[in-house]
């Protein structure tokens, strides 16, 4: 069975009325062309005059009617005339039918009317013959285009449905090479996911449009119909920006006619065949043979209704399956589940025969549930891990419920976890059972709950009893270090690591923490073992959900070391691990895997990565959007989108989570790039170094670097060059960002543009572009303007690169005479704050400020204040 039959949740249900009247405009009116340039191209030359014409074959709904109608219009546009005739069931008996409404030829012998159409047609050039669903026309309409075409009478342009019976002399038409034939192919995933965003004006959460894709297989037909109701319905919705599938689709009534047209009507046998894999899918063919008989699925195979390779068997098309499931009713469906079922076996896969007994009239087999729900914990699939051990717990089984506990908490459902924990806690006959759910609760409690004394007092309770010292070590370092002490974990973690750990959640744990402590410590030997202890190896992903804890904090130890292609490669396999799963674990995925964007100074890259990821987040109490939301933040103020940063660098400056103390300095890192965003020099160099400050205070060295880093790149080096030298041994990064503060501080432009070309083999675009942007800025106050201008170009070149718009390649791009005060001044005027304001967020006084506005106007030669977002290059 493969991967989507496992999501617990039912497919698209059929809807059974109508929402037309609430269809939005961008759904409802016609679909741009996506996807098809090449093919428009090639049926537009092969209906010029003086061409032969073109046949375009596909599968039903692939677009090929739209294809040529745009090709029609193209040549309307050069002032020719296009004559359609139009095959169908109802006019094939009728001799001509086709054409009926295009020619008017009297009754008579085949021959003669025949010919008469010919001479009619002769007579409408210049002309193009266009004939649609041509496997549908009539024995005398097939004849007319076979010899329009063969005496060139006009270029042709003939669509068909392949797989269909066609007259022999349509399929001669290409068979004896008069035309040629465009086989046209459902849109692939990139094409489907932009058609949506063009349909839609806005992009879409990739695992939404990867979705429609695969219930629609690239059919636009298909997708429009299903789209169109979905957004009607409010289940397909924009949220931060992005559009997403929020909730199990319906399938609308005019899809469900056009669905059951294809299927048309079934023997009872077939249909068994047709229900049977709709409910299993794939079938191994010897089953499903067995399960009903060899001559109904070749015969169901014959009709285009099920594809096989000979071992397994699925539908043609998804939507079949959706449409099938929702006609056959409740107890016929539960009943073929059941026959299904105990055709399966159990191992390697626990998975696909617990869903079909759980949904079957078998009686219930909770430890099969039990393992199959650990076996979904494993591959991240966590709505599926909760229904199944939900129904394993339903036996009051402890290890069961301590299963799904774990499965409520990772979904973000802490109360309903720390209602069965507690229960535990104080129910269980076994010191050992007492222990495990004492540290779960711990967990739920401080992650998912955000209640952190009552997690140590949790913790304090699971020591209590004696048992599980490992787990109660592994869990007390994570706490540790959520509150920002390095001690433990760099003391008794390293040799934690090398203890015989009970279990996959003991080694994630511990390798979690000493990934934290060394990453902000910079012992980057040490980080590299708790990655090899919690499998983060080149093979291998963790198998539990606090896994993507241990992969951001290797992402962090990689960006804060200088090292940021390894937090590259590390984030690739993890978002491969969950990039098609629902739930909470492909978001975090998302947030692992910008994180390492932007570790690499990609900016433009992280943004799409952390707005999808934000999109999923925000509106849930999940804890990843807490680091979503700094790296969010970070992301859109470097990109120098300062509006649409304001709100998250708002969020993180107010809300906190306390197991991400550790992360205070990125959260003021964070504020400061919000703040240089906005034109406040002064207020982001507060904030940069208040990040250094305190990453001193905790002993994070490494994260003083990056701070004392930040400072230089947004103009202050002389503070961060004493700290910088003290620490210049400790990694990469140490090493050019004190280059970086020593080149700034003697106005070197020379020595800048060597360091940015430092940064950029270290893999920091962001860090590269504002080198060479000082360097720009350097060289022309020296009046060297030819080096100045190659030191600009090199800035530009890596903000086209990065996607950064930082302060330093404002300036570099777009310099004024003005000073550092007087721009500072000037650009938070020009973003609408009045003077006031301005006085308060740099600590001086209203006089000052309209001294420095009315000096810097006369510079500019502009006495409105008005007109400075213009000047500023700000939109």
């Amino acid at each position: 069975m493969h991967r989507g039959s496992r999501d617990p949740a039912p497919g698209p249900r059929v809807a059974r009325y109508s929402n037309r009247a609430r269809y939005p405009e961008t759904v409802e009116r016609s679909w741009p062309l996506t996807g098809r340039d090449d093919e428009l191209r090639r049926v537009a030359a092969a209906i010029r005059p003086g061409a032969a014409g073109i046949v375009v074959a596909g599968r039903a709904g692939v677009g090929k009617t739209r294809l040529a109608h745009e090709a029609a219009s193209l040549a309307e546009g050069r002032g020719v005339t296009v004559a359609w005739a139009h095959g169908s069931a109802a006019a094939r008996p009728l001799p001509l039918g086709a054409f009926a409404g295009l020619l008017d030829v009297p009754a008579g012998d085949a021959a003669e009317t025949i010919g008469r159409a010919l001479d009619q047609l002769a007579r409408m050039r210049p002309l193009v013959l266009a004939v649609d669903d041509a496997h549908l026309i009539d024995e005398h309409s097939a004849i007319v285009l076979h010899r329009a075409v063969e005496r060139r009478l006009a270029p042709a342009l003939v669509t068909l449905r392949s797989g269909e019976p066609a007259p022999g002399t349509v399929t001669a038409l290409w068979k004896d090479e008069h035309l040629p034939r465009l086989d046209l192919a459902p849109l692939d995933v990139v094409e489907t996911t932009g058609l949506v965003a063009r349909v839609l004006g806005g992009p879409v959460d990739s695992e939404s449009a990867r979705r429609l894709w695969v219930l629609t297989e690239g059919s636009p037909l298909y997708l429009r119909h299903l789209l169109a109701g979905e957004v009607s319905a409010g289940r397909f919705a924009a949220s931060s920006g992005i559009w997403r599938w929020t909730s199990e689709p319906e399938i609308s009534p005019g899809l469900a006619d056009l669905l059951e047209q294809e299927i048309g009507g079934l023997p009872p046998k077939v249909q068994d065949v047709v229900d049977v894999v709709a409910l299993a899918e794939p079938v191994a063919v010897p089953t499903l043979s067995a399960l009903t008989s060899p001559d109904d699925v070749e015969e169901a195979e014959g009709r285009g209704l099920v594809r096989t390779d000979g071992l397994v068997a699925r539908l043609a098309h998804p939507l079949y399956g959706e449409v099938r499931r929702a006609a056959m009713g409740t107890l016929r469906a539960r009943r073929l589940r059941g026959r299904v079922a105990l055709t399966l076996a159990e191992e390697p896969d626990p998975i696909p025969r617990a869903v079909l007994t759980l949904d079957s009239d078998l009686p219930p087999d909770p430890q099969m549930f039990l393992r199959a729900a650990e076996a979904a914990t494993r591959l991240y699939d966590l709505p599926l891990a909760e229904r199944l051990a939900r129904a394993a717990a339903a036996t009051a089984v402890p290890v069961a419920r301590l299963v799904h506990a774990a499965t409520l908490s990772w979904l973000s459902r802490g109360e309903e976890a720390e209602a069965i924990l507690a229960d535990l806690a104080g129910s269980a006959p076994d010191p050992g059972t007492r222990a495990q759910a004492q540290l779960y609760r711990t967990g739920n409690l401080l992650f998912t709950m955000s209640r952190p004394e009552e997690a140590r007092q949790a913790l304090a309770e699971a020591d209590a009893t004696g048992a599980a010292p490992f787990h109660v070590a592994a869990m007390s370092l994570a706490l540790a270090v959520a509150a920002g002490d390095l001690t433990p974990a760099l003391t008794r973690g390293p040799r934690l690591l090398h203890d015989e750990l009970p279990d996959d959640l003991a080694r994630i744990l511990v390798a979690s923490a000493v990934s934290a402590a060394a990453a902000v410590t910079g012992e980057r030997a040490l980080l590299d073992d708790a990655a090899d202890v919690g499998g983060l190896t080149a093979d291998r992903v963790p198998t539990v959900i606090p896994g993507f804890g241990l992969a951001d904090y290797q992402v962090l130890g990689g960006r804060l070391a200088g090292t940021p292609d390894r937090a590259d490669v590390l984030a690739g396999r993890i978002r491969a691990a969950s990039a098609d799963l629902p739930g909470p674990a492909r978001l975090m995925g998302l947030v692992v895997a910008g994180h390492a964007a932007l570790a690499g100074g990609r900016v433009r890259d992280a943004l799409i990565l952390l707005r999808e990821a934000w999109a999923g987040l925000s509106g849930s109490g999940h804890e990843f959007r807490f680091r979503c939301r700094t790296l969010l933040a970070m992301a859109l103020a470097q990109a120098g989108q300062a509006t649409q940063a304001a709100p998250h660098v708002s969020g993180v400056g107010a809300e906190r989570h306390p197991a991400y103390r550790i992360f205070e300095p990125d959260d003021l890192l964070a504020r400061a790039w919000g703040a240089a965003a906005e034109g406040s020099r002064t207020e982001s160099l507060g904030h940069a170094v208040a990040a250094a400050h305190v990453a001193r205070e905790c002993h994070a060295p490494a994260f003083e670097v990056l701070a004392w880093q930040t400072a230089v790149q947004l103009g202050d080096e002389s503070a961060a060059l004493p700290r910088l030298e003290e620490l210049a041994s400790l990694s990469p990064r140490a090493v050019v960002a004190l280059a970086h503060a020593r080149a700034w501080t003697a106005d070197d432009g020379a020595m800048l543009c060597e360091t940015a070309e430092a940064w950029t083999r270290l893999g920091d675009l962001v860090a590269a572009g504002d080198a060479a942007a000082q360097a720009a800025d350097v060289l022309r106050r020296q009046g060297r303007q030819g080096s100045a201008l190659s030191a600009a170009a090199l800035a530009e070149r890596l903000a086209v690169r990065s996607g950064a718009r930082t302060p330093a390649y404002a300036i570099a791009v777009r310099p004024l005479p003005l000073t550092v005060r007087e721009r500072e001044i000037v650009e938070l005027a020009a973003r609408g704050l009045s003077n006031k304001v301005i006085a308060e967020r740099l600590t001086v006084s209203v006089r000052t400020v309209e001294g420095h506005l009315y000096r810097a106007g006369h510079k500019l030669g502009v006495s409105e204040r008005t007109a400075l977002p213009a000047v500023l290059g700000i939109e």
